[in-house]
């Protein structure tokens, strides 16, 4: 090759054109059906009407309430996994195969099988009945309970989603030396202590990696939500769907998805500015 420089560019030309047709070609797509009418006037009626829907706030609420519940939870849990998973000597990748089984379930077929759980007469009310817990069945997925299906729904998705922020808290667990650790011992450091003062600020990217993953994908919180609720509990990627597939107003869909990405970019950044790494500088 001629320019050895070019190699470097070369090699990525064919993401960045992958990048480009799925991903920059639908969101310029997305822009134009939300601030350009059919006759090609620009215009924000769709913005407004996307915020005077009736669902909206609503739906805006239930997606960050999810988020606030489901991210730290999922981000906790998978914690305390990986820390478990280093004390296991024998059966460790067993045990982590196990727990990652969610990740080779889709959204759709976990929030089904979450519905034959949860339903009135589903495995949760008959192993209940059994056990003489209740006295029949329960409705747990109603509107008239909406505190329960709430629940439901997170238990739903912290169960689809830990998967995937263990298997990378495991992966940075892995790569941090174990000298550090047993310094701190050497030192008097106790088990807490090594774990605040040495493991997790070493997770720090890791972390930081999961949380904008899993917060960037609890935004996007449809299938599972919609399985187990219907409409009786709104969120935002549901009313685009809903006004996409219902009302047949890509528009105002288009308007929805720009919101959810403008609120995804947020987080991101957020999570950027709060979990940065500062980088150690020579004298």
């Amino acid at each position: 090759m001629n320019n050895p420089q070019r190699l470097p560019y070369l090699l990525i030309a064919p993401s960045v054109a992958f990048l480009a047709l799925l991903f920059l070609w639908p969101l310029v797509e997305t822009v134009l059906m939300a601030f350009i009418t059919p006759q090609g006037a620009g215009t924000t009626e769709y913005l407004r009407k996307m915020a005077g829907d009736l669902n909206f706030g609503l739906a805006l609420r239930n997606t960050l309430v999810l988020v606030a519940i489901v991210v730290p939870l999922q981000i906790c849990i998978a914690l305390g996994l990986a820390m478990m998973l280093q004390n296991v000597e024998r059966g460790r990748m067993t045990h982590l195969y196990i727990w990652t089984i969610p990740l080779g379930i889709s959204d759709l077929a976990a929030g089904i099988v979450w519905l034959a759980i949860l339903t009135d007469r589903g495995y949760l009310n008959s192993v209940l009945n059994m056990l003489g817990v209740l006295d029949g069945p329960t409705t747990w997925l109603s509107i008239r309970t909406p505190i329960a299906l709430f629940i439901c729904v997170i238990v739903a998705e912290i169960w689809r989603a830990t998967a995937i922020v263990l298997v990378i808290l495991v992966a940075c667990v892995q790569l941090i030396p174990k000298e550090y650790n047993e310094a701190a011992e050497v030192f008097g450091a106790g088990r807490w202590q090594r774990f605040f003062k040495v493991t997790l600020p070493l997770l720090k990217p890791s972390l930081q990696s999961a949380l904008i993953l899993r917060t960037v994908l609890a935004f996007e919180v449809f299938a599972v939500v919609y399985a187990l609720a219907g409409r009786d509990l709104p969120v935002l990627v549901g009313e685009a769907y809903n006004w996409q597939a219902q009302y047949q107003n890509t528009h105002v869909a288009s308007a929805y998805a720009l919101f959810i990405l403008f609120v995804s970019i947020a987080s991101t950044v957020i999570y950027l500015w709060a979990l940065r790494v500062r980088r150690e500088t020579l004298s």
